[in-house]
Parts: C-alpha cells; structure tokens; sequence
C-alpha cells in the first residue's frame, strides 16, 4: 500500500457538484493498493498513519499525533499512486489493484484506523470522479509505501 498524507486544516470529497465528506483540522489520506497487499500490510500502515508525529506542540515542534490532536481524518482512493513512468510519457497503472481487492484492502484500512484513532474516518467513493479540496498545513505532506519498511 502507497499512501500521501497530507497535514490539513480542511478537507472535502466532492462527488457530481454535491459534497460527500469533509473534515476540519487533521489528515488527508490518499491510499493506492497493489495486489501484493493484505492485512499486515494495513495493520503496519495503520499504526504508523495513527502514531505519525506531524503536529505541533506547545514549542510549535511537529511531536504530536492525529490522535494526540484529536485530528479528523479523510481517506481517498487513488490508483494513480501506483503510476509508473518508466516507459513514454503516458503512465501505466499495471501495478494497482483491481477493484475486487482494492476495495476490501481500502475498507480495512479506513476500519482499522477508524479503531485505532477512536473516532470516524471520513472516505471518498472508490472508483467515483472526485473532486477533492484541501487547505495543506504547513504544508505538510508525507509519502509512505509498505513495501518499503527498510
């Protein structure tokens, strides 16, 4: 699993000019899966997204958590993540999962971090043309990939 997190003081999924989730101060979470994924895969993504000091403290040090913060968290979808370049210039997606894995690896994902954080986890609608809004932090943006824990 890929993933971009992005500091935010909002965010929002809109979906056909009609919002469909949107949150205040905390994370956006863009997510990509490849087929090699499974649940250790989440449960390690999970903790380190939940655990991941990108916060101010009092000194105005990024030492706090989503959940010390008490942070809202939104969670999109993204094959693109998965995008190589290698060849030409139009990208190939080969990498990312169909949708009959991806999506039960990406509504894991959101679960367990629902659980882990204690409160919902916003998404967007996988597959759907999104319109995704943001208010970056900072800015703030971090990029994690599973596969490359070392």
């Amino acid at each position: 699993m890929r993933v971009v997190i992005q500091r935010v003081r909002e965010a929002s999924v809109t979906i056909d000019g009609k919002l469909h989730s949107a949150i205040g101060s905390g994370m956006l979470i863009l997510i990509g899966v490849e087929d090699r994924d499974n649940a250790e895969e989440v449960d390690w993504l999970v903790k380190k997204v939940s655990q991941l000091r990108i916060f101010d403290d009092d000194n105005g040090v990024m030492n706090r958590s989503v959940v010390d913060v008490e942070g809202e968290i939104l969670v999109v979808s993204q094959f693109t993540l998965h995008a190589s370049t290698k060849k030409g210039n139009r990208p190939s997606y080969i990498r990312a999962s169909r949708p009959e894995h991806a999506i039960p690896m990406y509504e894991l994902f959101c679960r367990q971090l629902s659980q882990t954080i204690g409160r919902r986890v916003e998404m967007g609608v996988f597959g759907a043309d999104m319109q995704v809004a943001l208010i970056n932090d900072g800015p703030v943006t971090i990029c994690i990939d599973s596969l490359n824990r070392e």
